[in-house]
């Protein structure tokens, strides 16, 4: 792989053993994707996808503390995804106690954040983009960020450029400032090797669409036509907040890391061509139709659990929480 000379520094260890390593595990990971050189990060702040403090993670927040300790630290603030469970949320003494087990790494894990730089202790979610948190990324920025639904709706929905990381490289790329150039990070890697032609008759559930093109496209660019007659051409909040959905779904369904919607997302109003079509999609893309009965079959591929249970059950959630808030023996009402 090619380094610059800032890089070639860090390889000779001038800038300590920690961060040799950190760019050895970069350079290693480009590689394994063809990567030849590695680009500079140039969103403003970071995302790490490490939130829950598990008890199964010790070695994670062990090499967290050896990065602190090596000097290895984040070059920006950062936000990061959800606790596993926050302190403000109420529940039973027996439930607060195995969380208290199951998360007994969330302290620790807390503590070596706030020594890392996280942007405050209320970043905690994996909507960091969402103007309320503050990390938005700009149209062609380069990130290192690992959360699936983030990452699909900063490159689809934004027009940054990031590709689906774990969440150890995200972290050390955001320690060296540089990532590995491959995939979405690349023109050709952006361009749809799918054409979704959604053909319902009324606008369908964002997420069952979401995860229609997830377990049709798995990891593959798809480019969607047809959710304008719905959502029209401009990216309103509620156009944006469609989309989150939909493209969280994709990211979980399969491991869709960035699509295009044609009239409605920056790239493809970008690179639509004046004759029609976009020359963002592949010659040899494939088609799949998505209507009714499509959507459908996935809401069908969908157990309910709580079939014949609605009524029932939410009556005695209802009677469980009003008895608890009003201090009685939580023992008398139980779920049958």
């Amino acid at each position: 792989m090619i380094l610059n000379e800032e890089l070639l520094a860090v390889q000779r260890g001038e800038q300590g053993e920690a961060m040799r390593k950190v760019l050895n595990t970069l350079v290693m990971y480009g590689e394994a994707f063809g990567a030849e050189r590695m680009v500079k990060i140039t969103g403003k702040m970071g995302h790490a996808v490490i939130g829950t403090g598990s008890m199964t993670w010790k070695p994670v927040f062990d090499l967290m503390e050896e990065l602190i300790e090596g000097g290895a630290l984040p070059r920006q603030s950062f936000t990061t995804d959800p606790r596993g469970v926050e302190s403000h949320v109420p529940m039973s003494f027996k439930d607060r106690a195995m969380f208290k087990v199951i998360f007994s790494g969330q302290k620790r894990m807390e503590q070596e954040w706030e020594r890392m730089g996280i942007k405050d202790s209320n970043a905690y979610t994996c909507t960091a983009y969402m103007k309320e948190v503050g990390n938005i990324p700009q149209y062609g920025d380069i990130l290192g960020w690992a959360e699936s639904s983030a990452v699909s709706y900063v490159n689809s929905v934004i027009g940054a450029r990031c590709n689906r990381n774990s969440g150890i490289l995200e972290l050390m790329s955001n320690i060296l400032g540089y990532v590995p150039e491959f995939g979405l990070l690349t023109d050709e890697g952006r361009k749809a090797d799918w054409i979704i032609d959604v053909q319902c008759q009324n606008m369908p559930e964002p997420q069952l669409l979401g995860s229609a093109i997830g377990f049709k496209c798995i990891e593959d660019v798809p480019y969607i036509r047809g959710l304008d007659k719905w959502l029209g051409t401009e990216l309103t909040q509620t156009v944006k907040d469609y989309l989150k959905d939909m493209g969280a779904a994709a990211a979980s369904n399969g491991s869709v890391g960035l699509y295009h919607v044609e009239n409605i997302t920056p790239e493809a109003v970008k690179y639509a061509m004046p004759e029609g079509g976009n020359s963002l999609i592949k010659e040899n893309a494939k088609v799949f139709v998505i209507d009714d009965a499509e959507i459908e079959r996935v809401k069908a591929s969908y157990p309910n659990p709580w079939e014949g249970r609605e009524l029932a059950g939410f009556c005695r959630l209802s009677t469980l929480l009003g008895r608890a808030a009003q201090g009685l023996d939580r023992q008398t009402c139980r779920w049958t």
